[in-house]
């Protein structure tokens, strides 16, 4: 069973998800601050920003204030009245992002990071046409992955969540190869550069597939411009 926003909204919210985020080790810190960092060289003044499945605001918080606009959505209630208690400035909506309710040619940038393209259990080709969809022409879509040399802190950081009880116990026996599965249904894989590269071109745009701190793949993605294509 693949980890699907349902997991998120009943066993990985708020408080919760927060806590993953406490416990991570410093090269796991590293990694997170490094994913941000990189989805700020793209946010600029007048910009409408989207995160898709923005949990807490963890990495909203740091784009808030920086745009016109700024919005994030999630299958998790809890996470976003979290999320809207502790960020001002930003709106939040409770939806699917492999079926954004909100109309297309909207979107400056439109963000995906922490490999949530693998872990809301989403079809990835909707997941990527839909972000394209509300991305206006000209503008830029970011997806995010794990690289394959970060496999060993990743996993750490699992078996530290699980001996909190934040995750099932890990299932070792099925966990490798930059996919952990644990014992209560959470499965996360790892999307690789030939998979951002099939997934850009069936959506339709060009996209340049860039290594962030060793750790982390990114997939930026360009919606062409009205007529460029």
């Amino acid at each position: 069973m693949k980890l699907s926003g349902d997991y998120y909204s009943e066993h990985l919210s708020s408080e919760r998800l927060r806590k993953c985020y406490e416990i991570a080790p410093p090269r796991v810190k590293q990694y997170l601050q490094a994913e941000v960092d990189f989805v700020l060289r793209y946010v600029e003044p007048d910009d409408r920003v989207l995160e898709l499945g923005c949990g807490y605001g963890r990495a909203l918080a740091t784009v808030a204030g920086r745009t016109k606009l700024t919005i994030g959505i999630d299958t998790s209630l809890n996470s976003l009245e979290m999320a809207a208690t502790i960020i001002s400035g930003c709106h939040y909506v409770v939806a699917d992002a492999g079926r954004i309710a909100l109309s297309g040619d909207t979107f400056d940038l439109v963000f995906c990071i922490q490999n949530g393209i693998s872990a809301f259990g989403i079809d990835r080709s909707r997941l990527i046409d839909e972000a394209v969809r509300v991305t206006k022409p000209g503008g830029r879509v970011l997806f995010s992955s794990y690289s394959e040399g970060f496999w060993e802190d990743r996993l750490e950081w699992f078996r530290l969540q699980a001996s909190h009880g934040l995750l099932g116990e890990i299932d070792e026996s099925t966990t490798g190869d930059g996919v952990c599965v644990c014992m209560d249904g959470f499965r996360a894989e790892t999307v690789a550069r030939d998979e951002f590269v099939r997934l850009a071109a069936h959506a339709g745009v060009d996209a340049e597939i860039i290594e962030v701190d060793g750790s982390a793949l990114f997939c930026v993605a360009r919606k062409a411009s009205s007529g460029s294509r």
